[in-house]
């Protein structure tokens, strides 16, 4: 960070905020992005956050290969979202500057206290709370619908489907097993797996689409003076309504009680029946609620492994044990799954304790 650049583009746009400048830098999380809390005086509030941008990773930009037909918006993702999701009524965080040349970006500042760390400290009964407002932002944010009258939104362009599913699973393949085991998978195993991740893909991608965050869980939600707000929201697109529910109950991070999950879920398929939406058979709906954490799961443990690898970062290691656990699970749940669990076992360490 060049301090007196920095403090230059503080002086022009934030009257006197450059006086007394103090700069401190914050956890990054696994993109190339940094951050920095930036104390200004005179009438800006005791801090804000300073986004630092970088160029896209190889993983976003071959990712972003099989996201469908290209945006015509010429405008930068995090901008263009924040932008929607505040005429929404959206908890994200308000810019106050975006300083292109530089790439810097300005933000309020909603403090350190995420979910994560809220739920270290609560109870039962706090914590049963917390996950019904999460579940009620998450409701608010699939309700969101495009609205060309008050400008293009980003997310609109780009959808959840079939090949993108199946990109998320192959880079599982890739990083998750192969990568971690140092070993190829071999050629009969992989058709036979890619076939039944293929079967899984397809049935995800005929779920209705909203408004999908892509990486709502507990790391990406504040809490900040008593409300839950949203964070890290670029990625957004169209998805199935179940992706965005798995990442926060199967989360990497924070493991529920499963009667808890289950309470969730009815809390949440209920809010639907409220706002009128097509409700599925609930045991229907859990069923893909399982397949649809599946999909999410095998993708993060993958990212993870990727991150520690290519990035050299190992900071996300300790959580792909018990988010392979989640598959493990799930997988043992169903006997139509039996078989690709049979087949991943060799693969991964995690699934031969059975």
């Amino acid at each position: 960070m060049d301090l007196e650049k920095l403090s230059k583009i503080v002086k022009v746009n934030f009257k006197g905020g450059s006086q007394n400048l103090q700069v401190e830098p914050l956890p990054g999380d696994a993109s190339n992005r940094r951050y920095y809390r930036l104390f200004l005086e005179n009438g800006f509030g005791s801090s804000m956050v300073l986004m630092e941008l970088s160029d896209p990773e190889n993983f976003k930009a071959s990712e972003e290969e099989v996201t469908g037909k290209p945006s015509r918006i010429q405008e930068l993702p995090f901008v263009n979202i924040q932008k929607f999701l505040t005429r929404n009524g959206i908890g994200v965080p308000e810019i106050f500057h975006y300083e292109k040349s530089e790439g810097l970006i300005f933000l309020e500042d909603l403090g350190d206290q995420t979910l994560e760390h809220e739920i270290a400290k609560c109870s039962s009964s706090s914590l049963e709370s917390l996950y019904l407002k999460a579940v009620d932002e998450l409701l608010r944010l699939q309700s969101c619908g495009s609205d060309p009258s008050q400008g293009s939104c980003l997310a609109f362009e780009r959808v959840f489907d079939t090949p993108l599913l199946m990109w998320e699973f192959d880079h599982f393949l890739e990083f998750g097993i192969e990568a971690r085991i140092g070993m190829k998978i071999k050629n009969s195993d992989r058709e036979k797996i890619r076939g039944f991740f293929f079967q899984i893909s397809d049935q995800l991608s005929q779920e209705p689409r909203c408004f999908t965050h892509r990486d709502f869980h507990s790391r990406n939600l504040m809490i900040h003076q008593s409300r839950v707000r949203v964070i890290d929201f670029q990625d957004a697109l169209q998805g199935p309504c179940l992706y965005d529910l798995a990442s926060l109950l199967r989360d990497s991070y924070v493991s529920l009680p499963n009667d808890l999950i289950q309470q969730l879920l009815d809390y949440f398929l209920k809010r639907k029946e409220e706002s009128s939406k097509p409700i599925l058979d609930p045991l229907h709906f859990r069923e893909r609620f399982d397949l649809m954490s599946i999909q999410r799961n095998l993708k993060a443990a993958g990212r993870f492994i990727y991150i520690s690898e290519v990035k050299k970062n190992p900071r996300f290691i300790p959580f792909v044990a018990p988010t392979l656990g989640y598959v493990k699970e799930n997988l043992c749940r169903y006997p139509s799954l039996t078989p690709l669990f049979q087949l991943l076992k060799p693969y991964i360490r995690e699934f031969q304790d059975s």
